[in-house]
C-alpha cells in the first residue's frame, strides 16, 4: 500500500493541478452570468444542456471504458471508429427529429429556441468524442496533457459565454458559449493527445461489428446503466421546470453548478488515476483492494471540508456571490450536501464494476436509482420537501453502492488475506 500511494498522489496532483484552473476559470465569473442571465435563462439552458449529456453517454456507447482495458493501437483506433459513427448517426438523427417536433408543434420543442434545436446535435457529438479522447489519455497516463485540454474547454465555455452575455445575445450566449468551449476542447484533444482518426463509412466495418461483439458488455450493461444513472441525474431538472417553473429551474441549475463543477472534475481526476491503478492490481494480484483503500481515503479527505462549508454557509454566500436573486440556491445546495458528498466518494469507486466485471449488478442499482428519482420528484409535496427526501433515499443507496464496489474491489479474498491485511494496516 505504501508503494501505491505516493504514485496514486503523483498522478493525481498532475491531474488535480489542471482541474483546479478548469474549475476555478467559470466558477470566478460566475457572478457576472448571474448578474447578465436571469434564473430562466440558466434553466432553459441547463435543461438543454442536460438533453445532450444524456444523448452523449448513448453516442459512446460507453465504449471510452473498454479503452482502458483494451489498449492496442489498432483496438483504439477501433474504438474512436465506432463511436465516431454511433455518435454522427445519433446527431444526424436528433437534428432531425428536434426540426420536427417544433414544427410539429411538440411544446418542449416550442419553448426551446431554434439555435437550441439546431445544435443538440453537435453538442452531442463534441462531447462524445471528448469524452473518447479522454479516455485515450488516461490508457496512456498523459494525465497532463489531458488536463490541459480540460482547461481550454473549461476556460473556452466560460469566457465565450460572459463575452456573448456582454454584447447583448441574451440566454441563447449560455448555449453558444458552450458550443464554442466543447469545439475548442476538442481541438485541444486532437492536437494535444493525437488520438486514433476515426474511420467513417455509411456502415460499421468487420473490424467495427467484431469489436463490438468483444466489447458487448459495455453497451449491453454499462450502456443502459450509464444512461439510467444520467437520467436520474437530469431528470430532477426536466420535472422541476415543468412542474414549478423555469426560474425554480435556473435555481436548481445553479445549485448543481455550485455543487456538481467542482464535485465531477475533481472526482473525475481522481478516476483518471484509479482507472488505471485498478486494472493493474486486478491483473497482477487479483484484486485492487490497496488502490480502492488509497481511493476511498483520498475522497473522504477531499470532500468533507467543502460538503460542511456548503451546508453551513450556503444560502448567504449564494446571496452575496452570485446576488440575492439567487439566495434560493444555495437553499437547494444545503439540502444537497450530504448527497453530493457521497455521490463524490462513490463515483471514482464505480470503475470497480466494470473491472471486476459486474456490470449487471451495477444495472440493477442503477434501475433502483431511477426508480427513486422518479418517486420522489413526482411525489405531490413542495419543493422543499421533495428535495429533502431526495438526499436521504439517494444517499442510503449510495451506502449500498460503496459496500458492493468495496465487496468487488476485494474479489472474495480469503479469510487468511483479510486477517494479514488487517494486522498489516
Amino acid at each position: 500500500m505504501l508503494a501505491t500511494l505516493p504514485v496514486f498522489w503523483k498522478h493525481a496532483a498532475t491531474v488535480l493541478t489542471g482541474t483546479v484552473v478548469a474549475q476555478a476559470l467559470p466558477l470566478l465569473i460566475a457572478p457576472l452570468i448571474t448578474r447578465l442571465a436571469t434564473p430562466a435563462d440558466m434553466g432553459a439552458f441547463s435543461i438543454w444542456l442536460g438533453v445532450i449529456a444524456i444523448a452523449s453517454t448513448v453516442a459512446t456507447l460507453r465504449l471510452e471504458a473498454a479503452m482502458i482495458l483494451d489498449h492496442e493501437a489498432s483496438a483504439q483506433q477501433t474504438c474512436f471508429s465506432v463511436v465516431a459513427y454511433f455518435s454522427t448517426l445519433l446527431a444526424i438523427v436528433m437534428t432531425l427529429c428536434a426540426v420536427i417536433a417544433r414544427l410539429g408543434g411538440l411544446p418542449q420543442a416550442q419553448n426551446m429556441s431554434w439555435f437550441g434545436l439546431l445544435t443538440i446535435g453537435i453538442g452531442t457529438w463534441l462531447t462524445a468524442y471528448s469524452h473518447t479522447a479522454s479516455a485515450y489519455a488516461t490508457s496512456y497516463r498523459a494525465f497532463g496533457k489531458a488536463a490541459l485540454v480540460k482547461v481550454f474547454g473549461a476556460g473556452a465555455i466560460a469566457l465565450g459565454q460572459l463575452v456573448l452575455l456582454f454584447v447583448g445575445v441574451g440566454g441563447t450566449a449560455l448555449l453558444a458559449g458552450q458550443i464554442i468551449g466543447l469545439a475548442v476542447g476538442v481541438t485541444a484533444a486532437i492536437i494535444l493527445l493525437s488520438p486514433p482518426r476515426p474511420s467513417i463509412a455509411l456502415k460499421p466495418s468487420i473490424a467495427q461489428r467484431n469489436y463490438l461483439e468483444k466489447h458487448r458488455s459495455f453497451w449491453r450493461f454499462s450502456l443502459p446503466a450509464g444512461l439510467l444513472n444520467m437520467a436520474a441525474g437530469k431528470f430532477p431538472l426536466f420535472v422541476i421546470g415543468a412542474k414549478y417553473g423555469f426560474v425554480a429551474a435556473g435555481l436548481f441549475a445553479l445549485t448543481e453548478r455550485i455543487l456538481t463543477a467542482p464535485i465531477s472534475l475533481l472526482a473525475a481526476s481522481v478516476l483518471e488515476v484509479f482507472k488505471r491503478q485498478a486494472v493493474h492490481e486486478f491483473q497482477t494480484l487479483g484484486n485492487c483492494k490497496k488502490a480502492y483503500r488509497s481511493t476511498f481515503k483520498a475522497l473522504v479527505l477531499l470532500g468533507c471540508g467543502p460538503a460542511v462549508f456548503i451546508f453551513a454557509f450556503a444560502p448567504d454566500l449564494c446571496a452575496w456571490v452570485f446576488g440575492e436573486p439567487w439566495r434560493g440556491a444555495g437553499e437547494f445546495a444545503r439540502i444537497l450536501a450530504p448527497l453530493y458528498f457521497l455521490n463524490f466518494v462513490a463515483s471514482p469507486l464505480s470503475y470497480v464494476f466494470f473491472v471486476a466485471g459486474k456490470q449487471k449488478i451495477e444495472f440493477v442499482w442503477q434501475i433502483a436509482l431511477f426508480i427513486t428519482t422518479i418517486t420522489v420528484f413526482l411525489a405531490p409535496y413542495s419543493l422543499t420537501q421533495v428535495l429533502w427526501n431526495y438526499t436521504i433515499s439517494y444517499s442510503l443507496l449510495y451506502f449500498v453502492y460503496l459496500y458492493m464496489s468495496h465487496r468487488f474491489a476485494q474479489n472474495a479474498e480469503s479469510p487468511r488475506e483479510r486477517v494479514r491485511d488487517t494486522a498489516t494496516d
